[in-house]
């Protein structure tokens, strides 16, 4: 076998690996944060014993249809629940667009669940704990056929705090120009 037909070998049979593996892959994506001092969702209606109880949320579209797995680590001795909402989230009304949810999965400080979704859509992936004393420190992963991007969903206090800041800001700097 001369060298150059081995190397046309070698390339076709790389081709073939990467054209098979990169059709099996997945897109994964990973954040993390912490629940505490969060805003509050009233999980009730749920039947899930909290009324007051921390949440963070996030919004994201995918860029394929399919099946998505989602997963929830929390704190250690934390009872954590996922929310999925098609659209929007209503932090006054949970039961409002919801698609799919869970709570304990192999431990309390773990939930997963898996969804079908379309590519496009807006969705929005809540956080939270099943008490309104179980929040903290979490790890979400998103597994699917496609994401296209992931973003927080600002509470309208953070506006608020945003409009205060910057009011504060101006007002210093104009009583600074006052005093030269």
């Amino acid at each position: 076998m001369n060298v150059t037909k081995f190397f046309r070998a070698a390339i076709a049979t790389s081709a073939l690996f990467v054209g098979l593996a990169s059709t099996a892959s997945a897109e994964i994506v990973t954040w993390t944060g912490d629940t505490t001092g969060g805003a509050t969702v009233d999980l009730t209606p749920f039947e899930i014993d909290g009324d007051a109880v921390p949440y963070f949320a996030t919004t994201f579209t995918v860029d394929a249809d399919g099946p998505y797995s989602f997963l929830l680590t929390g704190t250690y001795g934390t009872d954590t629940v996922t929310l999925l909402y098609e659209n929007s989230f209503d932090s006054s009304d949970a039961t409002v667009n919801f698609l799919n949810g869970s709570d304990d999965d192999v431990t309390i400080n773990t939930s997963s669940f898996a969804e079908e979704l379309t590519a496009g859509t807006t969705y929005v992936f809540v956080v939270t704990g099943y008490n309104n004393t179980d929040f903290g420190k979490y790890s979400v992963t998103i597994e699917g056929p496609g994401l296209a991007s992931v973003s927080a969903v600002p509470e309208p206090s953070t506006y608020a705090m945003l409009g205060l800041g910057l009011a504060a800001v101006g007002f210093t700097a104009r009583r600074r120009k006052a005093l030269k």
